[in-house]
């Protein structure tokens, strides 16, 4: 019998006949697309992508290689200890690739973590396929066919949070990091600024811990089935706890004073989003991947709109009149992205 090509099969029917260049095995997952021209180590290894098979729209991938497999928080490469997503589509895969960092091809990694992608694909056509009727389920498959997966109805945050309780850094403060599926260059920036970070798992029961501040991290899947943190986010605000939300952690903190959230039809994912900052009109560029949004209209009086985005006008960040709580939609740590809402994390060091 002969062996069945490579491809790509959405939930509508429509097929993406491709070549293989990572494991030779299927994946099921949400198709999504990213927009950004680099950084693929950085969002393969993202936790928010979980589930998710992801189609990069820049149309030439692997060039620079891959640096070596280093996950170690302060000084290391990617975002997580393993490659995250389920599944990768591109249009051109370079098999020559050359960078000083570079220690192995992108197909080498994809292969080890056994993780499948093709190449080959009218990624452009995919793209608009996905704008028009919005990101959908969809599966890769080689030789042997599997059923659709779709991470949005069950809790995937318990899938990449750690198991333990860790503690980094050194500082005077110490800030407690519900991790959700944390980046890592988040916890990076928060040592950089000469705190202890108390690193927690997704349901920890944080009243039983001290700290002077709580960083809600990033995450992938459906806020609505996060209800530990949402619980951990209400104690925060009862206890007058300066509490800081990045993603994931937007719409948690969202939940957590009565508010709404709801899936976007397509999400953000990319390096390039522009937003603006509600009390100013300041505009910045930003790194994002969500694929859900905070209701406005839902907040209570007391909590406003801190950041709007520019294409679609949805929701990019929450703040209470206070501004002792306060969440970005998006990624200050960047990684890989501009670097423009830095400022972020010197805001919220300051609360403490």
């Amino acid at each position: 019998m002969a062996k069945i090509q490579p491809k790509l099969v959405l939930a509508d029917g429509t097929e993406f006949v491709g070549e293989s260049f990572g494991a030779d095995v299927p994946a099921a997952g949400e198709v999504v697309f990213n927009t950004g021209m680099v950084g693929y180590p950085e969002s393969l290894t993202d936790p928010s992508y979980y589930g998710q098979i992801l189609v990069f729209t820049y149309p030439l991938i692997g060039n620079y290689g891959v640096p070596k497999n280093h996950f170690a928080v302060e000084d290391g490469f990617f975002e997580s200890h393993r490659v995250q997503i389920f599944g990768l589509i591109v249009s051109e895969y370079s098999v020559k690739y050359s960078h000083w960092q570079a220690e192995q091809s992108l197909s080498d990694w994809l292969k080890a973590a056994n993780v499948p992608a093709l190449s080959g694909i009218d990624t452009r056509h995919l793209t608009q396929i996905l704008r028009e009727k919005g990101s959908m389920l969809g599966k890769i498959i080689m030789d042997q066919d599997i059923e659709f997966y779709d991470p949005n109805h069950e809790n995937v945050v318990q899938k990449v949070s750690p198991a333990e309780v860790t503690t980094m850094g050194k500082g005077k403060k110490r800030v407690a990091l519900l991790d959700c599926g944390c980046k890592l260059s988040i916890i990076r920036h928060l040592l950089r600024r000469g705190v202890e970070v108390l690193r927690l798992p997704w349901d920890a029961d944080i009243s039983r811990y001290e700290f002077d501040g709580l960083l809600i991290s990033n995450g992938p899947g459906n806020p609505k089935e996060c209800r530990q943190p949402v619980e951990s986010a209400k104690y925060a605000l009862a206890n007058n706890i300066p509490t800081f939300g990045i993603c994931l952690g937007n719409q948690i903190l969202a939940l957590a004073v009565g508010a709404d959230t709801y899936k976007l039809k397509y999400g953000h994912h990319g390096q390039n989003q522009p937003v603006y900052e509600m009390d100013t009109n300041n505009g910045i560029i930003t790194s994002q991947n969500h694929g859900y949004a905070v209701n406005d209209e839902t907040l209570p009086n007391d909590w406003s709109p801190w950041f709007r985005n520019l294409n679609d006008k949805t929701n990019e960040g929450i703040i209470h009149e206070s501004g002792r709580f306060l969440s970005a939609q998006f990624h200050p740590e960047a990684s890989s992205g501009p670097e423009d809402a830095d400022f972020i994390f010197d805001k919220f060091i300051e609360m403490l």
